[in-house]
């Protein structure tokens, strides 16, 4: 049977190349959206056009009963969900500390906590059904850069992955490795126009990443050979930190 992943925040960026990549794989891919309705007919198109399978599902994976939705209508014409990739994300102001406020963390919270545990709990019968599965969420290196005026991105990126390894160890029982793929700026659509070449020279490897180099991480996480990796956090940015 055809293993089926759901890629959440899939309809452009590094969403869709995950997507793209995942279903080069041979898994059958849900391309979430929440607005980008054409984004995701787009990467559904391009899986298609490559020999894969893919559909496109709209959803605000922030609330409840969306998400609720979203796993029924995923099962019910692709299948179970094996693989799940948290990528969602919304806006990262800078703020800094003296004009923070509790709405700025709870506006992290929402997507790097609230959503993750949503979703997590949608998949999880059909996982257990299944035997096992595989969470992968998208977090970020901020955790370890810890840069001025990110307080709430950087406390959500890190509840985010303590949430990661308490599930791993939760949920290794039922077979399910439950990881996080954090990466460096990795320059998509919205960094368009942006000078990188500051951030270049600190990385030793001495280039920007790529969307394909995350999703590489994400291919390996979500295959037979990461089956042994779990509660693990795998930082893709080319060694900055």
């Amino acid at each position: 049977m055809t293993t089926v992943a759901l890629v959440t925040g899939a309809s452009r960026g590094l969403g869709a190349v995950i997507a793209r990549r995942l279903a080069a794989d041979g898994l059958a891919v849900a391309v979430n959206y929440h607005s980008d309705h054409a984004g995701a007919e787009q990467v559904v198109e391009s899986v298609r056009a490559a020999g894969g399978v893919a559909e496109a599902f709209a959803a605000d994976v922030t609330d409840e009963t969306a998400v609720e939705r979203l796993a029924a209508a995923v099962t019910d014409r692709l299948g179970p969900v094996g693989v799940l990739v948290a990528n969602a994300t919304g806006p990262q102001p800078v703020i800094a500390v003296e004009n923070l406020t509790w709405q700025s963390h709870l506006d992290q919270l929402t997507f790097f906590v609230k959503s993750p545990t949503l979703l997590v709990q949608a998949v999880l019968p059909g996982m257990r059904e299944q035997g096992g599965g595989r969470v992968i969420q998208i977090g970020s290196d901020i955790v370890d850069r810890k840069l001025p005026e990110s307080s709430a991105y950087t406390a959500a990126k890190a509840a985010q992955h303590a949430l990661t390894q308490v599930w791993a160890r939760e949920l290794g029982a039922h077979g399910i490795t439950v990881n996080v793929v954090a990466p460096g700026w990795i320059p998509v659509e919205r960094h368009e126009g942006l000078d990188e070449s500051a951030y270049r020279e600190e990385v030793p490897l001495r280039r920007m990443g790529t969307p394909e180099d995350v999703a590489a991480a994400v291919s390996y996480l979500a295959s037979e050979g990461g089956a042994f990796v779990t509660g693990q956090r795998l930082t893709v940015n080319g060694g900055h930190t």
